[in-house]
């Protein structure tokens, strides 16, 4: 049977971490190690100078590791030391909204933790979940009351069915980013996608002179340059996927270059 190490960012607190667990669960060996608490916009942080603690809890009838660093270290204690062998796949999520468009992707410890998983030589797969039809704000106060739980049980069984599509044909380091339109089905399309290029506005705001506090400011991006991308699906309520990967060979201007090397 494959095995599967199951790490999120929003931490063992997660409304769909039960059901995605379960769901895994009829497919592969799952071993669960997640944050003991919400660890989202740490990208792949790794925890350097404190020491990392991890502890063992149930949650809806699964065992489960708790640490206190972030996704990223979750994938690797996972990987090399609390899974019994090497996992064949780690999967992350699924996150309470889309990591989509590159500014979110970037920051994303969902997106981290699969990241991390690469390094490692572990294919990995990010979900993430999020509304075209609700704003933001009334979507997050909706996606996290207990009336919610059908719709992670039916977002738990997407994500399994795309899991074990893949089984038999992931190469070590393939990472996919995953976005489940929050009313997606077995039968809802896929698509391939590639990320959107996006930025956002300012992160912070004063709370007290010298004081900050993260209040973010919106997604910026072109909506012209949306097509065939992950964001343009999101808004097509369809499932996207795409490749991704960590730092390497990149896009640039080739008048750039020709100025800089000689």
């Amino acid at each position: 049977m494959p095995t599967i190490l199951l790490t999120n960012d929003d931490g063992v607190e997660a409304p769909g971490l039960p059901s995605l667990a379960a769901a895994l669960a009829e497919i592969a060996t799952v071993t669960v190690v997640v944050p003991d608490r919400e660890r989202s916009w740490v990208a792949k942080a790794i925890t350097r100078f404190d020491p990392v603690t991890v502890s063992t809890v149930v949650v809806g009838g699964t065992e489960m590791f708790t640490c206190s660093g972030y996704p990223a270290d979750c994938v690797q204690l996972g990987v090399h030391i609390l899974s019994e062998h090497i996992p064949d796949l780690v999967v992350s999520g699924i996150n309470i909204g889309y990591n989509h468009g590159s500014a979110y992707l970037q920051s994303s410890g969902t997106a981290g933790a699969a990241l991390e998983a690469a390094i490692a030589g572990v294919p990995g797969m990010a979900f993430s979940t999020g509304s075209h039809t609700m704003a933001w704000r009334d979507w997050k106060q909706m996606i996290l009351t207990p009336a919610a739980i059908p719709t992670w049980e039916r977002l738990a069984g997407v994500a399994a069915a795309v899991v074990a599509d893949s089984f038999g044909a992931g190469r070590p380091g393939d990472i996919l980013n995953i976005g489940l339109p929050d009313e997606a089905t077995l039968g809802t399309p896929r698509r391939r996608t590639r990320v959107a290029e996006s930025g956002y506005d300012r992160l912070f705001a004063e709370q007290s002179p010298g004081v900050y506090i993260h209040s973010y400011g919106g997604l910026v991006h072109d909506p012209s340059t949306t097509d065939g991308t992950d964001v343009a699906a999101a808004a097509d309520g369809v499932i996207s996927i795409t490749p991704i990967r960590g730092a390497g060979d990149g896009r640039v201007n080739e008048e750039l270059l020709a100025r800089l090397i000689r």
